[in-house]
């Protein structure tokens, strides 16, 4: 049984870096301290899949969240933005990524974002990218609706990285700075 709570919490995170480091144990105990019922789904992968994002909608309409609180990095930054987004949607949220409907504001809960690697930019983006495997496909959505209203930037929780993730991410961010300076598209697509 859910203790009593004013607030309803899902959590999503990724395969395990965030448990073997213990960031997520200190999130839960914070969530725990403050009151705030919580469920988890754990799994959000790199290139994060629709599969996950139906299941998570799924949860967060059954306990009625109040909020989605994604604990990682892009890609689980971009799997909760996607559940927000298909929470109130009525049809298949892939539908959204494919253009055929539109996100409403109406009944999406807030995203927050404990984040754990500095070089996501999903944190403070408006776009979200997710994968269909299935239909081999990977589509971008763009709205304000999934702009996260807070995050969480402890600079020591990127020490938690491998060597390799920290490269990564510094490419990753040369790599974008470079396409905005050199590209002659103004304003440049990926600064909404």
């Amino acid at each position: 049984m859910r203790p009593q709570a004013f607030i309803t919490a899902l959590v999503v995170y990724g395969k395990g870096s965030v448990i073997r480091t213990g960031t997520l144990g200190r999130v839960l105990a914070t969530l725990d301290a403050a009151g705030i019922a919580h469920d988890e789904l754990p799994g959000a992968r790199p290139n994060p899949e629709v599969g996950l994002v139906r299941e998570g909608i799924a949860v967060a309409r059954k306990a009625k969240v109040d909020l989605i609180l994604a604990v990682g990095g892009g890609s689980t930054i971009d799997t909760a933005k996607a559940i927000a987004v298909g929470v109130p949607y009525e049809g298949d949220v892939w539908d959204l990524f494919a253009n055929k409907a539109q996100p409403v504001a109406a009944g999406k809960p807030p995203v927050a974002c404990v984040l754990t690697i500095p070089a996501a930019g999903s944190e403070a983006s408006a776009s979200c990218v997710i994968t269909n495997d299935e239909l081999q496909l990977k589509r971008g959505l763009s709205t304000e609706l999934h702009r996260p209203v807070i995050a969480f930037m402890d600079p020591e929780l990127t020490f938690t990285l491998p060597p390799y993730q920290t490269a990564a991410g510094v490419t990753d961010m040369i790599a974008h700075i470079m396409e905005r300076y050199f590209s002659s598209v103004r304003p440049h697509p990926c600064d909404r």
